[in-house]
C-alpha cells in the first residue's frame, strides 16, 4: 500500500484523540473500519505506531517519528492548497508566487530586485548566486530557481539546456583595472598588446579568461602571462600592489586606488542575459522581468562616470540588446 496524506491524517487524528474509538468519532468512521485502516497503515510503514490497551493509543518511537515528519507535511499541503487556490484565482496573467533569483556576479541583480519588490511589494523575492552560468542554469531547469542572470563573452552562447528561453539585457566592452600609480593609468585608452608583460587576475567562474581571452591577446600579438585565479577582493588587492592586472565590466564600481581602462576598438564584449525555463509558470511573468532587468542595467551603466564617457567618444557601440 502506498501512503497517502490521508493516511497521515488519520495516524495525527489517532495521537492528539488518545485512543482510537474517540479517534474515529472525530473522523466520522466507524471504529473497526479505523482500526482496520490504522493496521494497514502500520504494515507500510513498517511497525506499530501506537501501544493500544484499556487506558487508550501511545505512540510508539516509530509513531512518534511519524507524527514529527507528519505534522511539517499536512500544513504545508494545506497552505499548498490555499495558495494553488488563489493563485488559480488570481486575475493578473502575469503575477506568479515568487520571484525566485540566480545570477553570477554583475551590476543588474540589486536593481532588479529593487524593481520587483517595489512592483509586487506582497510577492515573495529571493535570490541565489553562483560563479558558474552552468549551475545557475541547471537550478532553472530543475525548478530550484526562475529566472537566471549571466553573462557570456561576446557571442558565445548561454550553456545548453532543454526547454531554456533566453533574453539579452545588455551588452557592455570589457575594459581593464589598474593601479592608479600604474605607468599606464593616465592613458585615455589602452591597446591590449601594451599589457603583454602584465600578469592577470580572476575570479572564478565563466568570464572572459577563455578562447575569447586568449583570442584576443593572439591577435594583439601575445601570449596572456600567468593568470592568478582567486576571489574579488584578493584580485582588487593584486591589482592594487601592481602585481597584475584585472579584467573588468564597464559598469564595475571603482574602489579606491584603482583606474578603469577601456580597451582600443573593445576587443573583448559582455552581453548579459536573463533566463527562464519556457514551461514554467515563470514564462508568464518573463516579459516584465526582462524589463526591469534592462532598466536596472541602464542605471549601472549611467552610474559609471568611465564608460557614460567611453560611449559618447565611441556611438558605434550599443549597449542595448
Amino acid at each position: 500500500m502506498d501512503l497517502e496524506l490521508r493516511h497521515l491524517k488519520i495516524v495525527r487524528a489517532v495521537a492528539e484523540a488518545g485512543s482510537v474509538t474517540k479517534a474515529a468519532t472525530r473522523l466520522g468512521l466507524a471504529q473497526p473500519s479505523l482500526t482496520a485502516q490504522l493496521k494497514r497503515i502500520e504494515r507500510a510503514l513498517g511497525g506499530p505506531l501506537f501501544e493500544r490497551d484499556r487506558n487508550g493509543a501511545r505512540p510508539t518511537p516509530l509513531g512518534e517519528m511519524v507524527l514529527s515528519r507528519a505534522r511539517v507535511l499536512l500544513p504545508a499541503v494545506r497552505e499548498l492548497q490555499e495558495d494553488a487556490v488563489r493563485f488559480a484565482n488570481n486575475s493578473d496573467p502575469e503575477d506568479i508566487p515568487g520571484y525566485r533569483l540566480g545570477a553570477t556576479h554583475g551590476p543588474i541583480l540589486g536593481g532588479l530586485v529593487e524593481r520587483l519588490t517595489a512592483a509586487h511589494p506582497v510577492t515573495p523575492v529571493t535570490t541565489r548566486t553562483s560563479w558558474s552560468a552552468r549551475e545557475l542554469t541547471s537550478m532553472v531547469t530543475s525548478g530550484r530557481i526562475d529566472f537566471a542572470l549571466i553573462g557570456t563573452c561576446g557571442d558565445s552562447p548561454p550553456p545548453k539546456a532543454d526547454a531554456m528561453s533566453w533574453s539579452t539585457v545588455g551588452t557592455d566592452p570589457v575594459f581593464v583595472l589598474l593601479a592608479e600609480d600604474h605607468p599606464l593609468a593616465g592613458e585615455s585608452e589602452l591597446e591590449l598588446s601594451r599589457l603583454a608583460g602584465e600578469c592577470w587576475a580572476v575570479a572564478p567562474g565563466d568570464g572572459c579568461f577563455a578562447d575569447c581571452f586568449a583570442g584576443a591577446c593572439a591577435r594583439a600579438g601575445f601570449v596572456p602571462m600567468p593568470i592568478y585565479e582567486t576571489d574579488v577582493t584578493t584580485c582588487l588587492h593584486l591589482v592594487g600592489v601592481r602585481k597584475a592586472v584585472a579584467l573588468c565590466q564597464a559598469t564595475f564600481q571603482l574602489t579606491a586606488g584603482l583606474v578603469m581602462m577601456p580597451l582600443a576598438g573593445a576587443p573583448l564584449r559582455w552581453r548579459h542575459l536573463l533566463g527562464w525555463h519556457a514551461d514554467s509558470i515563470a514564462a508568464r511573468a518573463a516579459p516584465s522581468v526582462v524589463h526591469y532587468a534592462r532598466a536596472a542595467h541602464a542605471d549601472a551603466v549611467r552610474r559609471s562616470r568611465r564608460y557614460a564617457d567611453w560611449l559618447v567618444a565611441n556611438p558605434p557601440f550599443s549597449t542595448l540588446p
